[in-house]
């Protein structure tokens, strides 16, 4: 520590021999630099505030019917990207900033100078932002404010509406395409259905669930015949029972040529074809069967008038018919019953043959209703697109015309493009004291190494140190009258240098600060 303390005190002392020099230099460099602060030219700023109204009425009754951009974010993203080259170069078209440039280094140069000289400021929630900007002439600052100010609001107006612009060039032709894609996946779905018809039930019913609903149909139509069937040996028994009883013949008359029981056959049977007419066409089997048993009984119905007429000619004066009423009714149950036996066994013939035909489709079914399920699925998904996108459209279509409403995003000048009366650079106050610190380092720095280029030994210790040769003797100086006044009289004269050199710094500053008082 002691040995740090003494190479201070080394170095203060070699210094302060240099200290006319030192005092020489300050001077110097403190007036070149108050020449350099009061030869600065003065820069002016121009400055604006715009408030973004974002709060509409509008915003909240359009909610969930057209798409609300974020008009904060797209302020804010917009007053970022102000600041772009394409920006500045168009504002340095439109002020003429660009007429002493010539070549297209000197016209980068403006664009950067202008770029640094250009601020905007926001207060964040309160979308209130200030556009300044600093030049030397105050006129041409407020034109360039003025103009940044008009490329603000104008970009921000533009880019919304061009958004709404592509957006909906863009929906039209993806509109074009999935047009274009579901009318196709409804041409494939149609060509299926009508190339496998047959496949389709009105229940809704897969191959599996028809082939089960066609057996389940033929084993009741089996049922059916097999009770009919039973019916009928029922009614045949009683019949042949009740003639072996009375001993008559055969129920008829030739007169009037009438047959009851087919007649009620006929009823019953056209009835049913009625019935069946209302629910199928005229291709269903069951029309078709039904139609055929009404053709078998009316040929039976003239089969036993010709057989009546004929008999009645054979034997005119002999019963035709029987006349036990008991007898007529058996041979109306039995033939009825007849009837409806043949009508079961057609029914399940063919059930018959639906059934085989739908277990040949059972071999095929998946593949068909894996191509059906793919084509139900294309054509879903194009037709869900479709009716998307042009709900979309029209989304983007009510949003275009919010857009252009003023009172959705409203731009009001809070304050015009205006330029401070006084310069507002270079603060020549606070740059004079740094002249000073400046001037006063530069005169130690000169003592300092004045102090290392040519170093004085002011001990015998030092010196010894530094030669490494053994010291026979010191030889001390003492100083005179003379001598004690010359150094007096340098010492005074130092600090006097001093004094007046901050007095004066002094001085000037107080000076700026009253002509920048009067300015304001």
């Amino acid at each position: 520590m002691d040995e740090f303390l003494g190479q201070i005190t080394t170095t203060v002392r070699g210094m302060w021999i240099y200290r006319r020099l030192a005092m020489l230099i300050t001077w110097l460099v403190a007036a070149v630099g108050v020449g350099v602060v009061l030869m600065m030219p003065d820069h002016y700023q121009a400055s604006a505030r715009v408030f973004v109204d974002t709060q509409s009425i509008l915003r909240p009754l359009m909610t969930g019917i057209a798409v609300q951009p974020n008009i904060e974010q797209q302020v804010a993203m917009l007053s970022r990207t102000l600041l772009s080259r394409p920006t500045v170069e168009r504002l340095v078209r439109t002020v003429d900033l660009d007429l002493g440039a010539h070549s297209k280094a000197a016209k980068d140069a403006v664009v950067d100078t202008v770029t640094k000289s250009i601020s905007i400021q926001t207060t964040g929630r309160d979308n209130l932002y200030t556009l300044s900007y600093r030049d030397q002439n105050p006129e041409k600052a407020q034109r360039v404010v003025q103009a940044l100010l008009t490329i603000f609001v104008e970009s921000s107006l533009g880019a919304s509406r061009q958004d709404s612009d592509s957006a909906r060039r863009f929906l039209d032709e993806q509109i074009k395409s999935y047009e274009a894609k579901l009318t196709d996946a409804e041409g494939r779905l149609k060509a299926f259905k009508l190339r496998n018809i047959e496949m389709q039930s009105q229940s809704g019913l897969d191959s599996a669930g028809r082939a089960a609903e066609i057996g389940n149909l033929l084993s009741q139509a089996r049922l059916e015949l097999r009770e009919a069937e039973s019916a009928r040996a029922a009614a045949s028994r009683q019949l042949e029972m009740l003639r072996a009883q009375t001993g008559q013949s055969l129920i008829g008359s030739a007169v009037g040529m009438q047959t009851p029981e087919l007649d009620a056959r006929l009823h019953e049977q056209k009835r049913n074809l009625d019935t069946l007419l209302q629910r199928y066409t005229d291709e269903h089997p069951d029309v078709v069967n039904t139609r055929r048993l009404i053709g078998e009984l009316e040929a039976q119905k003239r089969r036993e008038v010709e057989e009546l007429r004929r008999k009645a000619q054979a034997a005119p004066g002999s019963p035709a018919v029987e006349t036990n009423p008991a007898v007529v009714e058996l041979n109306r149950v039995y033939s009825a019953a007849e009837v409806q036996v043949a009508s079961l066994r057609a029914r399940v013939v063919e059930y018959e043959s639906r059934a085989k035909h739908a277990q040949e489709q059972l071999k095929v079914a998946p593949q068909l209703e894996a191509e059906l399920a793919q084509l139900n699925r294309d054509y879903q998904i194009n037709q869900k697109n479709y009716a998307d996108l042009v709900s979309r459209r029209e989304s983007a279509m009510m949003s275009g015309q919010l857009e252009n409403t003023s009172s959705v995003a409203e731009f009001r000048v809070i304050d015009p493009p205006r330029v401070s009366p006084k310069p507002v650079a270079p603060n020549r106050v606070l740059l004079m004291p740094i002249t000073l610190l400046a001037a006063l380092a530069a005169g130690l720095g000169m003592a300092f190494l004045m102090s290392q280029i040519r170093p004085v030994f002011f001990d015998g210790a030092a010196l010894r140190q530094l030669t490494q040769l053994p010291l026979l003797g010191v030889v001390e100086l003492m100083p005179s009258d003379a001598f004690r006044q010359r150094e007096s009289r340098s010492l005074k004269r130092f600090i006097a240098a001093l004094l007046a050199l901050v007095l004066l710094y002094a001085g000037g500053m107080l000076a700026l600060s009253y002509l920048s008082g009067l300015l304001g």
